[in-house]
């Protein structure tokens, strides 16, 4: 076989895995909250509201700009159609990570292509993570897309690459870390002249764009939202921490095996003389320092880790791929397709997609997949109440599949109780106290309730469980007003039991 119809073969492979992975998780992936207010954030913004100022949000406000204007897809679909717009992405990031890996490498830049494609597209956590509805297939494509404009070396490289590195921050903070990392590399690169003054202009211009108009409408809240949310978290003590750190490493091997068996085989057999490529130095100096901002954070969550990934797979490519010859990348190419298959199909998630957990030494198999149950519960929802009310809830993705609202000052679902914090702050904040909810329980005008183990169960900013005392008073409340219709025994994040109530006649 020719070299050529050799690479399209693997490459279509890459594709096809991709394809199929992306599929898989969409349809079978175990629903997570943030995709509920993360597709409310973008209803709310498609009908004229702004993030902090009209509702609480804590990331950047690119994302639900982004998906308010692609809003037809997830009215038609709910969350599936939500899932469906952040799997483009993702595999947009790959394919555009697979481009700057030939871009940066001087010869063998189809092999470069196709083993990044197969090191991120073909890989079933990254996958996940950008198919579900957060906010890293957005950020990771935007991220990948400024380093593959970065490879142009005229003028509208860096000024491209500005706008979109801070697009990728305004989608998600930790993504920021790039932004300077790439200003003083550019600076470095007397070749490039003024690339460093292009590319700091449009990069802050756009910074100023994206955030300028929510901190001059809305100080406080932008700067709670961005900022105080995420200090507030307590993981609970130094040796929690500790734990909470070494699991972030731990996953993260677990879930990127096959690139850390390479680098770790690179460091091994590192060689003392290599070709000098500014580019990967840079894609290293990023990778490491946005991964370094996610081990630092109080919950080190290893999906953080999906806007990350991208970078480092091109910087371990550009580094491997110019030490073999054409015969050597052969094998290693067809090896890396083999090994990348297997992993994908050897990973919890596969369980998961299929499996909601073990009863001693039976295995509990799903009759549905998250998704459908989820349809199944919005059926329910919309059956019993009229299009566009109310629906009393604090598992937002129930209430975007079923194209309902939520109360004022719930946009955040499990996380919008802040027992402790004076009135005046929640109401300016868009966040509930315990006064506050007790009110809302009693008075807000919705047809339905529902919820599942995740309501009235978290109370922030600590993220720790409701008192007993007052999730009991939580419930008597919400018994008075509305009784009991219809139960799903294991739904939606952690396949916990979902209530959904009927208010009664009269109230």
């Amino acid at each position: 076989m020719s070299k050529r119809r050799y690479l399209v073969c693997i490459e279509l492979g890459a594709a096809a895995l991709a394809v199929l992975l992306a599929s898989l998780n969409l349809v079978h992936g175990n629903l997570n909250q943030d995709e509920g207010w993360y597709l409310y954030a973008a209803k709310m913004v498609n009908e004229g509201a702004m993030p902090y100022a009209d509702f609480a949000f804590t990331q950047g406000p690119v994302l639900p700009y982004v998906y308010s204007m692609l809003h037809p897809v997830i009215d038609a679909f709910g969350v599936a159609g939500g899932r469906l717009l952040t799997s483009w992405f993702g595999v947009l990031a790959g394919i555009l990570a697979a481009a700057t890996a030939a871009r940066m490498t001087a010869r063998h830049k189809s092999f470069a292509f196709a083993a990044v494609l197969l090191l991120v597209c073909g890989n079933v956590y990254q996958s996940y993570f950008t198919t579900i509805v957060k906010t890293y297939g957005l950020c990771s494509f935007l991220l990948m897309a400024g380093f593959f404009a970065l490879t142009f070396r005229r003028w509208y490289g860096p000024v491209l690459a500005g706008v979109l590195m801070a697009l990728a921050a305004g989608t998600r903070l930790s993504a920021g870390i790039v932004l300077p990392i790439t200003g003083i590399w550019l600076i470095c690169q007397r070749e490039r002249r003024l690339a460093w003054l292009w590319y700091g202009m449009a990069g802050g211009s756009t910074l100023l764009a994206v955030f300028a108009p929510f901190l001059i409408s809305a100080f406080e809240q932008t700067c709670f939202g961005l900022f105080g949310y995420h200090a507030g978290r307590d993981p609970g003590g130094l040796k929690a921490l500790l734990v909470l750190k070494m699991g972030f490493i731990s996953r993260f091997v677990q879930a990127y095996f096959v690139f850390t068996a390479l680098l770790l085989a690179t460091i091994c057999w590192h060689p003392r003389h290599y070709e000098r490529n500014t580019g990967m130095h840079l894609m290293w100096l990023c990778g490491i320092g946005i991964s370094l901002v996610h081990f630092s954070a109080a919950f080190p969550y290893d999906d953080y880790q999906a806007i990350a990934y991208p970078v480092l797979a091109v910087a371990l490519v550009v580094f491997l791929i110019p030490k073999m010859d054409e015969a050597g990348l052969a094998r290693a190419l067809s090896f890396l397709f083999l090994v990348s298959v297997a992993a994908s199909f050897s990973s919890p998630i596969n369980q998961d997609w299929f499996v909601r957990g073990r009863d001693r030494i039976w295995w509990q198999f799903k009759e549905k997949s998250d998704l459908a149950l989820l349809r199944d519960a919005s059926d329910i929802v919309r059956a019993n109440s009229p299009e566009g009310s109310v629906l009393l809830t604090q598992d937002i993705y129930l209430a975007v599949d079923a194209h309902r609202r939520v109360p004022a000052n719930m946009e955040m679902g499990p996380f919008c109780y802040y027992p402790e914090m004076p009135r005046e702050r929640a109401e300016k904040l868009h966040l509930l106290n315990r006064e506050m909810l007790l009110e809302t329980l009693a008075s807000v005008e919705a047809p339905l309730a529902a919820f599942s183990g995740y309501g009235l169960a978290i109370e922030s900013p600590a993220i720790s469980a409701v008192d007993a005392v007052d999730a009991a008073l939580f419930r008597q409340q919400l018994e008075r007003g509305y009784q009991h219709m219809e139960s799903f025994a294991r739904f939606g994040q952690g396949h916990t039991p979902l209530e959904i109530y009927l208010r009664k006649d009269g109230e």
